[in-house]
């Protein structure tokens, strides 16, 4: 199991940036696939971002539009998403996520979220 702690969250206006982290520990980061997922009040839990062990290859959601980057830096065992022109609706807690077998796109270990708060 891995353990997750995401961080970076706060209060910006609309258009604004925020990076989050996610700083990952309990087995070989470099080997799964890391992705950020949100959850606004009242609102199912919706992917965001994932990207590949590798590093190569990311998927995004719809609605991100180039506006977030996910990276990773395997030697500091971390994950990072950069959001860029933010709106009210990005407005979520924003969670980490560690596939749970590599290459299953199955994300099982999830970190405590980071609250992401965007004004208008």
């Amino acid at each position: 199991q891995v353990q997750l702690v995401e961080s970076g969250g706060g209060l910006v206006q609309a258009g604004g940036s925020l990076r989050l982290s996610c700083a990952a520990s309990g087995r070989t980061f470099s080997r799964y696939a890391m992705g950020w997922f949100r959850q606004a009040p009242g609102k199912e839990r919706r992917f965001v971002v994932a990207i590949a062990w590798s590093g190569g290859r990311t998927s995004y959601g719809d609605f991100v539009k180039g506006r977030f980057t996910i990276s990773r830096d395997d030697a500091k065992n971390t994950v990072y998403l950069q959001m860029n022109s933010l709106k009210p609706e990005d407005t979520a807690v924003y969670y980490c996520a560690a596939e749970g077998t590599p290459g299953s796109g199955q994300y099982t270990d999830w970190g405590q979220g980071t609250q992401v708060t965007v004004s208008s």
